[in-house]
């Protein structure tokens, strides 16, 4: 089977040609940062001699690079029909966007690799779901924060969720045996003049926005 393999357009571009050569390689989508426009021209010209297609998928101008790199592999992914030869070189970007896909491959369950030197390195193909674990209630109260960029206390959450505050404690901060938002690395919290200010983490945003793996049927 052939691959189509995502990289971003970085600071390691010779782990591009790595790839190709230890994966059968179908088709190439280059995440590219805008602020390196001026690159991608000199990577496409040497992949001509691979005679590699190459797609070229822009990353929004605006915001994290994570939040940016995210939507980006989750929109190739609705759009890709075989998402079993999808995978991702987790190398020839800079730092942030190194971490950024090898997130997303996770989250997503799509394959990756790392170079080092001259050889290429499968990862283990780990899928973690948050959609397995967290419960509607959650799920609400998570939209409930994204949608009103809130809240400056639990007691604030609470009256919005219209949930009980030891409920809204409850789906924060969890117990012995349950997880809540805020171990999940959904939520953040911090304590302002004797109140618990509550607001989403990066992970909770991409979560709502849909750009971390998807909800099972």
């Amino acid at each position: 089977m052939k691959h189509v393999v995502i990289a971003p357009v970085g600071d390691n571009m010779n782990d591009l040609y790595v790839g190709i050569r230890e994966f059968p390689t179908e088709r190439i989508i280059l995440l590219l940062d805008p602020k390196r426009n001026d690159e991608v021209e000199e990577v496409k010209r040497g992949l001509e001699r691979f005679k590699v297609p190459v797609q070229i998928k822009k990353l929004d101008s605006g915001g994290h690079i994570w939040e940016r790199t995210f939507e980006a592999v989750s929109e190739i992914v609705k759009n890709e029909k075989n998402n079993s030869s999808l995978l991702i070189n987790v190398s020839t970007g800079d730092k942030d966007t190194r971490c950024a896909v090898t997130s997303a491959a996770f989250v997503n369950g799509i394959r990756a690799f790392a170079v080092d030197g001259d050889m290429a390195m499968l990862l283990p193909i780990l899928k973690f779901s948050y959609y397995k674990i967290l419960t509607d209630k959650k799920i609400g109260i998570l939209r409930i924060i994204y949608e009103n960029n809130c809240c400056a206390s639990l007691e604030e959450l609470s009256k919005k969720t219209k949930m009980s505050l030891p409920l809204i404690s409850y789906h924060i901060n969890g117990t012995l045996k349950s997880e809540g938002l805020k171990e999940l690395g959904l939520v953040e919290t911090m304590e302002k003049k004797g109140k618990v200010e509550v607001n989403l983490s990066m992970m909770g945003r991409l979560l709502i926005k849909g750009y971390v793996g998807k909800k099972e049927e």
